[in-house]
């Protein structure tokens, strides 16, 4: 499995694995229903990504195929300590390619890799309801810093 950078080739796999990553969040539950045009918008999101030196996009390989992908960008946390947070915003390894070390391994090159950027603090975007992220997240050192309230008006 080789983990690297991604690339403009990259762009219709990780944006099936993206699209992927969004069903699985509107089966934890039904405020992530995915828009139709979901993979051309993936497409755009993940283009923008590949042009923005702010972000980060990781893809892991087995052979030719990419299994896995993670998405991170930088922010300014304009007032709290630590300032500047690597925020991993898209997270998706195919199921037969979990359990193997691959979410470890993409894990901690991001985070070397927001390190590097400048990042002082990692954090996560999963959805409240999805067990098994949250679980991935903490047994690795992660923990809650903030708690999004949601409802339709």
């Amino acid at each position: 499995m080789v983990i690297r950078h991604a690339r403009k080739e990259d762009v219709d796999a990780i944006s099936e694995l993206i699209v992927r990553t969004k069903r699985l969040n509107n089966e934890f539950d039904p405020l992530f229903a995915v828009t139709p045009d979901a993979k051309e918008r993936a497409e755009k999101y993940v283009q923008a990504t590949l042009s923005a030196p702010e972000n980060l996009l990781l893809v892991a390989l087995e052979g030719r195929k990419v299994v896995g992908v993670l998405r991170a960008e930088m922010r300014e946390r304009i007032f709290y300590e630590p300032r500047t947070e690597g925020r991993v915003t898209d997270f998706y390894i195919l199921p037969e390619h979990r359990r193997k070390a691959l979410g470890d391994e993409m894990i901690q090159q991001a985070a070397a890799e927001l390190k590097s950027m400048g990042a002082e603090i990692m954090v996560a975007d999963v959805p409240a309801q999805n067990e098994i992220a949250n679980r991935f997240y903490v047994k690795r050192g992660f923990r809650a810093l903030i708690n999004q309230f949601a409802k339709r008006p």
